[in-house]
């Protein structure tokens, strides 16, 4: 085998390879084991398709010190996000064993009707999200009571899944405390309520679109829920006190404090109101026998923060509701998030997105077809690299030349990148986005992916409006559209 001194550009068809094998091994074990896939199948087949890049990247100059460096550094961009799900697992732990959940789930079976119940659910995570600029917050806080309430009207959970991430991305595309709409914004060079202001418009037709769906999805006919809540009523005291822990950490996420630090407070809190409200049900999960009062309790909110809380209160309902959460509950999508960071950052050092993207940008012929490309790369992107921040910055840092050529306005560009890269992460098992959703709602993202309309309508809108010609802003002096590998760059107007 003739291998270089030095790294050497991948073929087309060694930068296929990975992917292609990445892909069949997920279907394989998809077909094998299911939504069980995510608890360790999907896990090995990402480790066999980062070995296939490794050794490419190796047969084509790169040392084996330079991949192993290349995975490092791209696990550790997502220790943020394996920060967060310890967090969510904590806050739900807490939250089970205080009655926070429980409390969601009560008040909700009240005032909500399965004939809404979609469309509602997507209306009031939009409102949330918007506000507080985050899609994870939204879904770890009260996604987790709406998913509670879905189990207890019968409902599809795939469904309201689908109903909370589509409300919860249309915020965290739109906000302007969003970190990926101010990402987004940055990569192309535009001011952050320029890029608001365009991304919008396509966020408003998606979520309305959505709602449509939903709204259509809601389950026709009358819903008893009184033995349900004599249930909660028998095991727990309901009152809106017990709302305490969710509002710590939406008034934290309000001052833009980091979502790990807001959200492991509510985690906090929760212990904290349930050490007030039902020492006897702490003391009782703990097992604290034979220890002072006060450092049982101690025990049993530890407890409920490391490995979550189990519910023994004889009806099965309630059992089932609150028997949830804990660091350890997350410890497979941590493992799933690793590893597949750890193959994006392969297959980037190896030059595999560079090979694949390029070709698409030059077979660009249209305005139309450009952004389309761009999409295409985002998704690529999300798919190889299991990060929507990567997604953001590469494709969008690769496209800008050919955008500009093209005479267009950044502002295009931006937009196209919010319409793509934060929605689709969502729908991928393997991407850290993904794999956080399904851990949280407790719901696999293949199932919940078909229902997620906003994440699907949201791109496929950003391509429609370019290939109709609606809102292609152009840059001063440009009229006309360059040819592709036209070299001649129009100036940026102020």
């Amino acid at each position: 085998m003739n291998r270089p001194d030095t790294p050497q550009p991948v073929s087309m068809a060694e930068a296929v390879i990975p992917i292609a094998s990445l892909i069949a091994l997920v279907a394989v074990s998809y077909y094998l084991f299911g939504d069980a896939g995510a608890g360790g199948p999907n896990q090995v087949a990402l480790v066999f398709a980062t070995m296939i890049a490794a050794f490419i990247g190796w047969r084509r100059g790169h040392s084996t010190a330079d991949m192993r460096e290349a995975a490092i550094a791209s696990v550790s961009t997502g220790i943020g996000a394996i920060f967060i799900l310890l967090a969510v697992g904590a806050l739900v732990g807490t939250w089970a064993m205080s009655g926070t959940i429980v409390a969601m789930v009560y008040y909700g079976l009240q005032l909500l009707s399965p004939n809404y119940f979609y469309v509602t659910t997507a209306a009031v995570c939009g409102l949330v999200a918007i506000s507080i600029g985050s899609s994870w917050t939204v879904v770890g806080t009260i996604g987790i009571g709406l998913m509670g309430i879905a189990y207890n009207m019968g409902l599809d959970p795939a469904i309201a899944a689908g109903a909370v991430i589509s409300g919860a991305y249309f915020g965290d595309k739109s906000s302007p405390l969003s970190d990926s709409a101010n990402l987004a914004a940055a990569s192309a060079g535009v001011e952050l309520y320029a890029h608001i202001r365009e991304t919008l418009l396509t966020s408003i037709v998606a979520l309305a679109i959505a709602m449509t769906v939903f709204l259509f999805l809601g389950r026709p006919g009358d819903f008893d829920a009184s033995d349900k809540l004599a249930a909660i009523n028998s095991a727990f005291t309901i009152s809106p006190v017990l709302f305490l822990p969710l509002v710590v950490v939406i008034v934290l996420a309000l001052f833009r404090v980091p979502a790990f630090t807001a959200i492991f407070c509510g985690a906090l809190a929760g212990g904290l109101l349930a050490a007030f409200v039902a020492p006897e049900r702490v003391i009782a999960f703990g097992g604290g026998d034979g220890v002072p009062a006060w450092l049982a309790v101690l025990k049993g909110v530890w407890l409920a923060l490391a490995s979550g809380y189990t519910s023994a209160t004889g009806h099965a309902t309630v059992d089932q509701l609150v028997t949830r959460g804990g660091m350890a509950s997350m410890l497979n999508t941590i493992w799933l998030i690793i590893t597949a960071l750890a193959f994006g950052g392969v297959v980037e050092r190896c030059g595999v997105l560079d090979r694949l993207i390029a070709p698409v940008i030059a077979r660009a012929r249209s305005a139309g077809a450009l952004v389309a490309s761009l999409v295409a790369a985002i998704f690529t992107t999300n798919v190889v690299t299991a990060d929507q921040y990567i997604a953001i910055v590469l494709p969008g840092r690769m496209f800008k030349a050919a955008f500009a050529r093209r005479g267009l306005a950044p502002v295009v560009l931006s937009r196209a990148v919010g319409d793509s890269a934060t929605p689709t992460s969502a729908l991928i098992p393997w991407n850290s986005c993904g794999a956080y959703m399904a851990a949280t709602l407790g719901v696999a993202t293949f199932s919940y992916a078909p229902y997620a309309v906003f994440c699907l309508v949201s791109p496929l809108l950003t391509v429609a409006l370019a290939f109709a010609g609606f809102r292609m802003h152009r840059l001063e002096g440009s009229s006309a559209t360059s040819p592709p590998g036209d070299p001649a760059e129009p100036s940026v107007h102020p």
